[in-house]
């Protein structure tokens, strides 16, 4: 579930800057610096507030939102030629929308069936397209051409955008962003140095192993992160 800045959490390493194509990097700065605003001054603050939510509440709502997900992975599995994965991650939607209350319970995980991420992004990856240069985008945060590219089309198979109340649609992605804007709150120390630097060479890790499914990739760290993650 990216959004924000989740990708922060990931890695302990760091590219050099200098080796990431942002031909854009005063435009994008200036976007980086009015987004980061925003979140002093709103997100931030209201995440904080969030976090005073029992635990339980809070597991559950990560849950919902995982299992949202699942369709849009389940049809990238197929179109990545993954047809096992893809039956895996829509039994995972199946069993956590009815045993699993609406996803609220991940009875799945439970089970022994292991869940993924995969997006539009990641499958044009996998067809040979370049991710191309390095976008900020307001709001929407760290993204290159192809992943900015990919966003229509991930968010036609993503279940909110078919939904017919608008007041509904909101709120869900204004809550779905709250949660993972307070699941950051902990592991914001992470962030060191140039802080506009520090995230694009986060983002351009976090996409590289995405599209890899972390094979070759090895980091106790990423591996105690995702832990935190997953248990938060």
């Amino acid at each position: 579930m990216r959004g924000l800045y989740l990708f922060l959490a990931l890695f302990s390493y760091s590219l050099f800057a200098a080796d990431i194509n942002d031909p854009f990097e005063d435009i994008n700065r200036s976007i980086f610096n009015l987004n980061e605003s925003v979140d002093k001054n709103f997100l931030k603050p209201v995440a904080k507030v969030y976090s005073k939510t029992p635990k339980p509440i809070k597991k559950g709502v990560t849950n919902f939102f995982n299992n949202l997900q699942e369709i849009e992975t389940s049809i990238n599995q197929v179109l990545q030629g993954k047809p096992k994965r893809a039956f895996n991650d829509i039994s995972r939607f199946i069993i956590n929308s009815t045993i699993g209350v609406g996803g609220f319970v991940d009875v799945a995980s439970k089970l022994g069936i292991q869940s993924h991420d995969e997006d539009f992004s990641q499958t044009l990856a996998l067809w040979g397209v370049p991710s191309g240069p390095y976008i900020m985008l307001p709001a929407l945060g760290p993204s290159s051409l192809r992943d900015t590219l990919s966003k229509p089309f991930s968010s036609f198979l993503s279940i909110t955008f078919h939904m017919t109340e608008t007041d509904v649609n909101l709120s869900l992605k204004a809550i779905d962003a709250l949660e993972t804007r307070e699941r950051l709150l902990e592991v914001e120390s992470l962030i060191y140095g140039d802080r506009y630097n520090f995230v694009k060479d986060s983002y351009v890790q976090f996409m590289e192993y995405e599209v890899k499914d972390g094979i070759g990739v090895e980091d106790e760290f990423l591996d105690d992160m995702d832990d935190f993650l997953i248990d938060q």
